[in-house]
């Protein structure tokens, strides 16, 4: 059985895929860093920022200057690249 993680809690394995082209991200974190992987190799860097209405604001950074960023809140997590790619997945 699953158990439900509490919203905003930023620990844990996170894995992200983008609609458009099914790439897909995937590592852990815990408490603010966030460190992932792609299946290409590159690694992406992070923070997860609490907000005052209960979701959480994610900001990743790859070494190539390569930005995405999105909000968690009571329906998963959404991310945006540059390009406007849409990134959805979960942290467990």
């Amino acid at each position: 059985m699953r158990r439900r993680r509490r919203l905003g809690s930023t620990d844990g394995f996170y894995r992200f895929e983008s609609l458009k082209t099914k790439n897909v991200v995937y590592g852990s974190g815990y408490g603010d860093f966030i460190r992932l992987r792609d299946e290409f190799g590159n690694v992406w860097r992070g923070s997860a920022e609490r907000q005052s209405d209960d979701t959480v604001h994610y900001r990743f950074r790859d070494s190539n200057g390569k930005t995405i960023s999105g909000i968690q809140d009571s329906w998963g997590v959404i991310l945006r690249d540059e390009k406007g790619n849409v990134w959805r997945g979960f942290v467990d």
